[in-house]
């Protein structure tokens, strides 16, 4: 019985570990994709570096699970050979009980037949209880012989299962050694591209300096279309015939239909659909060191979402549509209203939508931008009222 629930544990647990293998081996192709293509513009760039480091971070992922997974064959195969021992001690037992009772039966037999030793019975309860005897007797050898069946088979599968674990524990091995080796490849990859911009600092710090222009150009449009919103929101709420509230800790007044939505986006959080269907996040929330300039520092209100050329961008819940604009650095933005929260995505080269729109969740809104460095990339922001949030708590994980 404990062997029974060791070995269901251990089933247990390789069906989460394949899970979370298949997972990280679907990433890694992600990136492989993405890096192949910022690769082919043949220009270093930050969003190169970005994807190389993503893509090491993820090897070292996938090579811790392929060392949890050896060592959970392993543990496998310690079992089975634990099981295999078990079911020679058992065998032996069957044999040498299954041999006494040979014994027995030849000592019984000589100079008496079964047949002579049944009807030489001298009453017909000695008869009857001999006859009984010797069923008995009868299918307990038969019943010994064939429990030696059984465990004779049962012991045959499980040294081919060992045989098979230990192949299996080899193939991983030699697939936890070529990631290693691949690992140290992307290291030096890695560092090469940092030489390269750290030689290139003086063009950074005038791209970042832009950057953070551009960036508060992007704060602004957000705001002053944000404050509209709730400007509007207030009027509407003082119409006679309005059913707007304006909640307790609430930026601005709702209708009962939008504070539903409002709470169905909180109640989504950290389960919300990407805005890309495949990529990564290349820059963070909030403020960060610059990955290759000493001592400068960067702010982000939102999220980079580094993915393929030409990806669709989605909405990622349902709203309104209140804002569409360009923004120089940022191309197309498009501002979605939730209730109280808002959604904005820009670095856009299309936009599929235009202010009053209604969309849905996963919605295709527009087309992501590939800049002349091969980068595909989408910036994402998550606001409720006037305060920025971090997009990467309300997203699925990934």
């Amino acid at each position: 019985m404990l062997a029974e629930f060791s070995f269901a544990q251990t089933a247990k647990s390789r069906a989460q570990l394949e899970k979370e293998k298949e997972a990280v081996e679907k990433r890694l192709l992600e990136f492989d994709k993405i890096l192949k293509q910022t690769a082919e513009s043949k220009r270093v760039s930050l969003g190169q570096l970005s994807a190389v480091s993503k893509q090491l971070e993820t090897r070292v992922t996938y090579i811790r699970t392929l060392s949890s997974e050896v060592a959970l064959i392993n543990k496998e195969i310690t079992e089975t050979e634990g099981r295999i021992k078990a079911l020679e001690n058992d065998l032996k037992n069957l044999k040498e009980e299954y041999a006494k009772m040979v014994y027995t039966s030849s000592k019984l037999n000589q100079g008496l037949t079964m047949t002579t030793f049944v009807f030489s019975s001298s009453t017909f309860k000695q008869f009857y209880m001999r006859l009984k005897y010797l069923k008995q007797y009868t299918d307990a050898r038969k019943k010994q012989v064939e429990q030696i069946e059984k465990v004779t088979a049962d012991l045959a599968a499980q040294r081919i299962r060992l045989e098979d674990k230990k192949v299996e524990k080899q193939q991983v091995i030699n697939k936890e050694e070529e990631q290693r080796r691949q690992l140290a490849r992307s290291r030096t990859d890695q560092q090469k591209i940092v030489s390269t911009l750290e030689r290139q600092e003086i063009d950074l710090r005038k791209k970042i300096a832009e950057a953070k222009r551009q960036q508060q150009n992007l704060n602004n449009l957000i705001k002053r279309a944000i404050e509209e919103e709730i400007r509007r929101a207030e009027a509407e709420a003082k119409k006679a015939n309005s059913t707007a509230t304006k909640a307790s800790g609430s930026s601005i007044p709702l209708t009962p239909e939008a504070a539903a939505l409002s709470n169905s986006f909180a109640g989504n959080k950290g389960k919300l659909p990407w805005p890309v269907e495949s990529g990564f996040i290349s820059k963070k929330f909030g403020t960060h060191p610059h990955p290759t300039l000493k001592g400068i520092v960067e702010d982000n209100d939102g999220v980079d979402i580094q993915t393929n050329p030409n990806s669709q961008v989605r909405a990622v819940f349902d709203g309104e549509v209140t804002k569409v604009a360009t923004v120089p650095g940022y191309g197309g933005t498009i501002l979605i209203k939730h209730g109280e929260y808002y959604t904005m995505y820009s670095k856009l080269k299309v936009v599929s939508v235009k202010s009053g729109d209604k969309v849905k969740a996963k919605q295709v809104i527009g087309q992501v931008y590939t800049n002349k460095e091969g980068v595909a990339e989408v910036h994402f922001e998550t606001w409720k009222g006037l305060q920025p949030l971090d997009p990467s708590t309300w997203l699925a994980g990934r």
